[in-house]
């Protein structure tokens, strides 16, 4: 009797484990970079999530040649939570390419693969695959600038590129810069078929509070341009809180947020009625009071109600969700955005569906 007790407690406590553990997910598992240009360095960026109930800890990121340089997320990825991986080609050769990315975790399997491939050329001739999005007569790589999870004081980089297609010379310029973002621009004009480069730069001293900071620039297509829904880039910067000079100590006794869910699908409620609710359970599981600094939606037809904004150890409170039909199709994320004291989990997003 004793023995099979303790084959049973055995095999719970192995299926227990089992069961609890991180997982890696990555956006793409190949990515084509079309045609690139010899000696012109050029960066992938994967999205790494962990869709697993236990933190994510990329270990090591390998690369298939001495051609390709990656960088990659160190901090913990809590479950739910997105980090990155990139990697930078500086070609050495003419010709076709096929490399391969090693990523080293502490998932099950430990290493998983991630490719990417294309043609070096002495001049590119069809960028339809570098630079997809079109504005007017000139092509960009980028119709996004998102610079996610940032801390005061940093100085985060993002280079869009840029090719004239129009006949005539064409000077890039970004209008309604917003005063946290400085630009570079690589060369002031572009000849008819050229590529140049803007760097822009984030002072993350100039963004007035934590969560999210959203703004548009509208790129010129021509000289004298003016904004239109056309020739807009949206901006997104999410400004975090910085736990960095926190000691090992402090961080045991910390605050730790927990969400009874952070997924809510209104699919099924919303074909029967214009608009529905739903209670999501937040619950301070850490050893000091946990401070609710900030709660962002990001979309009209989203509405919440927070009843509390400190809670001591132990304490929980109850964040109502509404959503309705009205508003849901204008083009916004369906998600909440919380900020708040816990040092390993400072922003949780709540992600709403509605089809």
């Amino acid at each position: 009797m004793k023995r099979c007790l303790i084959l049973i407690f055995s095999l719970l406590a192995f299926s227990l484990f089992i069961c609890a553990q991180p997982h890696i997910s990555s956006n793409k598992e190949t990515h084509s970079f079309g045609q690139i240009e010899w000696k012109q360095p050029v960066t992938v960026q994967y999205t790494i999530t962990n869709t697993g109930n236990k933190p994510l800890v990329l270990t090591n990121v390998t690369t298939s040649c001495g051609c390709a340089v990656a960088e990659w997320t160190k901090n913990p990825i809590e479950p739910g939570e997105k980090g990155m991986v990139n990697a930078t080609f500086d070609a050495q050769a003419l010709g076709h390419f096929n490399k391969t990315i090693g990523i080293y975790s502490n998932a099950q399997p430990s290493l998983v693969y991630l490719t990417f491939l294309g043609e070096v050329v002495q001049e590119v001739k069809n960028y339809e695959e570098t630079h997809p999005y079109l504005i007017g007569h000139i092509r960009i790589d980028h119709n996004t600038i998102d610079f996610p999870d940032v801390k005061r004081g940093d100085q985060p980089e993002i280079t869009l590129s840029v090719v004239n297609l129009s006949d005539r010379p064409y000077e890039p310029v970004l209008m309604h810069l917003p005063p946290y973002l400085t630009i570079e621009k690589k060369p002031n004009v572009l000849l008819k078929g050229k590529k140049g480069t803007l760097k822009l730069t984030l002072d993350t001293k100039q963004l007035v509070d934590f969560g999210l900071t959203q703004a548009s620039v509208y790129l010129s297509r021509f000289a004298g341009d003016k904004v239109s829904e056309e020739n807009e880039i949206p901006i997104s910067v999410v400004l975090l809180p910085d736990f960095s000079e926190m000691s090992e100590q402090e961080k045991m006794n910390a605050p730790v947020v927990h969400l009874s869910e952070t997924n809510i699908d209104f699919s099924s409620r919303l074909a029967k009625k214009s608009k529905a609710s739903h209670l999501i359970v937040i619950t301070n599981t850490g050893k000091s009071p946990l401070v609710i600094r900030k709660l962002q939606v990001f979309n009209p037809a989203v509405g919440v109600k927070l009843k509390k904004t400190l809670l001591q150890p132990g304490e929980t409170t109850k964040l109502e969700v509404s959503l309705s039909k009205r508003g849901i199709k204008i083009k916004r994320h369906l998600r909440i955005l919380m900020i708040t004291n816990d040092p390993i989990q400072p922003k949780v997003e709540i992600n709403l569906k509605a089809k």
